[in-house]
């Protein structure tokens, strides 16, 4: 790589941590709602706690929002940069979304932000792993276990797929980060205290309610 190349790698890792570091579950709810929702439910800044605190609409607004600021950098960094580049961009907006500026270093847990960076990088692999997410979600009203099983099947399917080196690795160690960010809902699944979701079509103020979310 020449000096360009290292300033344009340097610019999009910078722009896709920031992007990926952008709140939205906080701005939504403070701009929106006039709330802070970590200041309720289970105090995360991700989808599923926005679901439960200001309910379905807020919930796909976020949803959508944090899935793109994966989607977006990925995209690019796939069009424009080798693949052991593209891979340490695509990873950004999921450790800023996990750890942003904007929070001091606090964050979500990077589920929808690394949906999103699978649906850039492996389109087929993401439409099969959303599926079986939902399937867990629904049948177990676990948000964590669905989470949790999506999180090893990236790899499965990076590897499945033979897709390069840079890939398998990033999805082995993306899969830990979020197995690791989950810590507490597993424990709480050990010791059978993780409360279930509540199914959008559901009667009652939000989409979801109780446990902890992404």
């Amino acid at each position: 790589m020449n000096l360009l190349d290292v300033a344009a790698f340097l610019a999009m890792l910078v722009f896709a941590y920031l992007v990926g570091a952008i709140p939205f579950g906080v701005l939504v709810g403070k701009l929106f709602y006039g709330t802070d929702v970590r200041q309720h439910g289970s105090g995360n800044v991700g989808t599923t706690n926005v679901f439960r605190v200001l309910g379905k609409k807020a919930g796909v607004v976020v949803l959508a929002c944090d899935m793109l600021k994966g989607f977006i950098p990925a995209v690019i960094a796939v069009n424009f940069f080798n693949p052991w580049a593209a891979i340490v961009i695509a990873a950004a907006p999921v450790v800023g979304h996990m750890f942003s500026i904007f929070l001091k270093g606090r964050g979500g847990k990077g589920v929808a932000t690394g949906a999103g960076v699978v649906a850039a990088l492996v389109p087929l692999a993401f439409v099969v792993i959303f599926a079986i997410w939902l399937t867990l979600v629904i049948t177990t009203r676990y948000v964590s276990i669905a989470s949790l099983v999506a999180a090893v099947l990236v790899p499965v399917f990076v590897i499945a797929f033979d897709l390069p080196l840079p890939y398998e690795l990033a999805a082995v160690l993306v899969s830990i980060i979020v197995w690791w960010a989950h810590r507490g809902n597993i424990a709480r699944l050990v010791h059978g205290t993780e409360s279930r979701v509540k199914l959008p079509w559901s009667d009652g103020p939000s989409a979801l309610a109780g446990g902890r979310g992404r």
